[in-house]
């Protein structure tokens, strides 16, 4: 793994320039969100905003994105999908590049984050409370009750950002969901993202990340009795795109 080196005309750039519009994208685009979901829904409203906000982050980020692997998801098709979490940069790739409408599936403490918290709840996005078992399921629950319609769910099943650039342990919350209603599983590989903005990173460091979508793994014949199986696969899948 090639850590990239900090140019400091590029940290004076991203202070000067990039936070203020950052600070400003994000403030508008979670108020768009808010309004609009209000009036329109969720449907469109949840998704659109965020995928703007996105895009112009990376875009004045200095950051250039590539995604392979698109054809291996059909229109108006739910999934559950899955992705390794190497960066804040991977929510900006994903709801910027994935074109299809989705729910996060998040941390309940992201609720607190002026704005971006609200502006979530609006879009109808999920976030799980993972306090007690009991209330983790009502969460998973809740999403499946979203997936319809073409409605797809995006989580990082690590949990958290990873420490090295490697692939964790995956939990088992977007693999119960698979058992419970048997939507395919697609797994996602994001690469470069640790490069950019490390877990105790304090500074972007501009290049490319990408993301490979791949193909959906069938879950017609998944149970919880078998759920490690379907999990191993997908790791392995999310995994082999880093190598």
């Amino acid at each position: 793994m090639i850590r990239r080196k900090i140019n400091p005309l590029v940290v004076l750039y991203h202070i000067t320039v990039f936070l203020p519009i950052a600070l400003c994208v994000t403030v508008v685009c979670a108020l768009v969100t808010i309004v609009m979901t209000a009036i329109f829904g969720d449907r469109k409203w949840g998704y659109w905003p965020g995928m703007v906000w996105s895009r112009i982050l990376c875009y004045t980020a200095l950051v250039r994105v590539r995604v392979s692997g698109r054809e291996n998801c059909a229109p108006r098709q739910s999934y559950i999908f899955v992705a390794n979490h190497q960066s804040i940069f991977d929510i900006f790739l994903i709801y910027g590049w994935l074109n299809c409408p989705f729910k996060w599936i998040m941390k309940k403490e992201l609720r607190k984050i002026p704005f971006v918290g609200k502006a979530c709840e609006s879009a109808g996005h999920i976030f799980i409370d993972r306090s007690s078992p009991i209330r983790a399921r009502k969460s998973i629950m809740k999403a499946e009750e979203r997936l319809r319609g073409g409605v797809s769910v995006v989580i990082f099943p690590e949990g958290t950002r990873t420490k090295d650039g490697q692939v964790g342990r995956f939990k088992k919350g977007a693999f119960s969901i698979a058992a419970d209603i048997h939507l395919p599983v697609v797994p996602i590989t994001i690469k470069g993202a640790y490069e950019t903005l490390p877990y105790h990173g304090r500074y972007i460091r501009p290049g490319v990340i990408e993301m490979k979508i791949h193909k959906p793994i069938d879950t017609s014949g998944t149970t919880h009795d078998n759920i490690a199986a379907l999990l191993d696969e997908a790791r392995a899948a999310v995994a082999a795109g880093l190598d």
